[in-house]
């Protein structure tokens, strides 16, 4: 299922701590701790206790119908969606697993009840503990016990699972069963806000299932889940169905009510985009989440927009936008130095970008956490910057003397100050203009920007053509989307075009990409290379923030280290969501972050209408 949604990622590729699973014979009680069926970051829960549903959901909505969704430009061959190994199925690990507890997408990070029924931790949050609800099921029937939690989780941070699982549950030193509804899970040290609540989004599998097969295999054999939908037909490489569990154990509870109405979730995978875009117009499936500009300002003016029975909206969201950008890899030598780095962000020109490919849709990203009040700007000051002084001599001198800036061209092409500054920057790293090549001795500026879509070209080969003005060759490959994720895991690239996504509520997942352990971590987050002992002090002081003041401070000063050591060449974000989709749906009021299709709904009058038009109707 397609999120509109920014959800939480847990992208963590550190070596893990071992883990003990054993029986925890304690009362849980011993001291003053906090119980209930809900928790927050910081501060008290928006939801207390009683609440019967999320308010962005129709807690009425009717169950049935079908969507249909597609995904462009890519491939599948596996249904584990726990594993680095293989290319999993879209859909797979949100519709077909349960979590321990379930997110507000209208909170900036608070958990509520779901497979546990309640969460216990001490004021400084040492350790977690759960009770499971004992209606709890997999999708054969049998229960979901405390065993299968700990199970789940032992098995996730060994070696048979992805790796940033023993990243983002690296300070998790042990998991015990207090009896067959609850497990404790014991920390490091205490004072990390954020990890009881990451440990809540821990998918549950179960252990009877798993002991007869190969955990670290991966397969097409549809695997037990115990969330709303289990896998139907599918055929890999070009579609999968996800059919629901029409008597799911938590339909009626209220993180779930209102949620998951679609009898049939269908995604069809094309290998092209464009092939996916037509087919979509043509009424081959229902939704479509447009990431093209070009695209959204062109490519749907027809009958079917006009008529009103394909809708093109426009979504709204204040949702941190993280940061997409081109993408330095530091362990390749052209790009060590910083001057390099900088000098190569110069000779973009996002003005003429925006203007001439974008339609002007989009906004400079100028911070790790755009469209937020984590990102950094101007200089620093107040807590941030008593945070950053303790870091003098050991982060870059400019984070105290200036901000980080971008040049504003003009839009009509003119960057003639960009490469001046360029060059003087390459001179000062070694680097000279010589018979038409930048050079270094005998070395030539030579960069390979390996894609994955042909659409990125549209604004690479321009960026291409002005680096060639300072002797700079760059060599654009694209490649299958198989070949490409597993350059990308193994770091086997010079550039890439990549992003990272951020929550309201940073946490654990930065380690994932920006520590010095993920750096050498294969499936990492951590594409661009960061090694720096200051970053990694940074990020722990992020996680280890007390209230939301501290937070923000904090964060403010990761991103601004991260923008002065010039890693990326920020690209742009966009503060909407391209949203177009048949209508047949029933859908709530977006709420500040978006809507997601988890919660909309078949709306079987609307549906009369388009009888004929899309395949997804009888």
């Amino acid at each position: 299922m397609r999120w509109i949604l920014s959800r939480r990622h847990a992208l963590a590729t550190l070596a893990g701590s071992a883990v003990a699973v054993s029986a925890w014979r304690p009362a849980l009680g011993q001291g003053e701790t906090f119980k209930g069926p809900g928790i927050a970051m910081h501060g008290e829960p928006k939801y207390k206790p009683g609440f019967t549903h999320f308010d962005y959901v129709n807690p009425n909505a009717p169950k049935g119908g079908a969507l249909w969704e597609a995904v462009g430009a890519a491939t599948f061959d596996n249904l584990n969606p726990f594993l680095l190994k293989g290319t999993v199925a879209g859909g797979v690990a949100n519709l077909t697993f349960a979590t321990l507890m379930r997110s507000a997408e209208d909170e900036p990070f608070s958990k509520y009840a779901w497979i546990a029924k309640t969460i216990e931790t001490p004021k400084d949050r040492a350790w977690v503990a759960f009770e499971i609800d004992e209606r709890a099921r997999f999708h054969d029937g049998s229960p979901i016990t405390a065993e299968d939690v700990a199970f789940s989780f032992e098995t996730l941070v060994s070696d048979k699972a992805h790796p940033f699982y023993r990243q983002y549950y690296k300070d998790v030193v042990k998991a015990e069963r207090a009896g067959p509804m609850t497990v404790r899970f014991t920390f490091k040290e205490a004072g990390n806000r954020e990890l009881p609540l990451i440990i809540t989004e821990l998918a549950v599998f179960s252990k009877a299932y798993w002991s007869k097969r190969e955990f670290d295999k991966v397969t097409l054999e549809p695997p037990l889940g115990s969330g709303p939908y289990k896998i139907g037909p599918v055929q890999p490489g070009r579609y999968i169905t996800f059919e629901r569990i029409k008597d799911y154990w938590a339909a009626d509870m209220p993180t779930c009510r209102g949620y998951d109405n679609f009898n049939v979730i269908r995604i069809d995978y094309y290998r092209d985009e464009t092939v996916a875009r037509e087919a979509f117009k043509a009424g081959e499936y229902d939704f479509h989440d447009e990431n093209q500009a070009l695209a959204w300002a062109t490519q749907y003016e027809i009958a079917a927009v006009r008529q009103g029975h394909l809708i093109k909206r426009p979504v709204p969201n204040a949702r941190p936008q993280g940061m997409q950008a081109l993408v330095f890899n530091t362990r390749r030598p052209n790009f060590t130095d910083w001057r390099v780095r900088r000098a190569l962000a110069l000779l973009f020109d996002f003005e003429w970008t925006n203007k001439n490919i974008f339609y002007n849709q989009y906004v400079r990203s100028k911070s790790y956490f755009a469209n937020s009040e984590l990102a950094s700007s101007g200089l620093p000051q107040g807590e941030e910057l008593k945070i950053l002084e303790r870091f003098k001599g050991r982060v870059p001198e400019s984070v105290f003397k200036e901000p980080y800036t971008l040049p504003a061209y003009s839009g009509d092409g003119n960057i003639r100050e960009g490469l001046r500054q360029a060059l003087a920057l390459l001179k000062e790293a070694g680097w000279e203009y010589k018979d038409g090549r930048l050079m270094k001795g005998s070395n030539a500026m030579r960069i390979e920007m390996l894609l994955q879509f042909q659409a990125d070209e549209r604004f690479i080969l321009p960026y291409a053509q002005n680096l060639r003005r300072l002797g700079i060759v760059m060599e654009v490959r694209l490649v299958d989307p198989t070949q490409y994720q597993k350059r990308v895991e193994k770091f086997d690239f010079d550039m890439i075009n990549g992003s990272w996504g951020q929550s309201e509520s940073p946490g654990n997942e930065q380690r994932d990409m920006w520590s010095s352990a993920a750096a050498d971590t294969e499936g990492s987050s951590n594409h661009i290379g960061v090694k720096d002992k200051a970053i990694d002090e940074l990020i722990g002081l992020v996680i280890g923030a007390p209230d939301r003041e501290q937070l923000v401070a904090r964060t403010r000063a990761l991103d601004r280290v991260l923008l002065h050591h010039h890693f990326v060449v920020p690209a742009w974000y966009l503060d909407k969501d391209r949203l177009l989709y048949w209508d047949k749906f029933g859908i709530p009021e977006p709420h500040r972050r978006g809507t997601s299709t988890r919660y909309w709904w078949f709306d079987a009058a609307k549906a009369q209408r388009l009888k004929g038009r899309i395949r997804s109707l009888p």
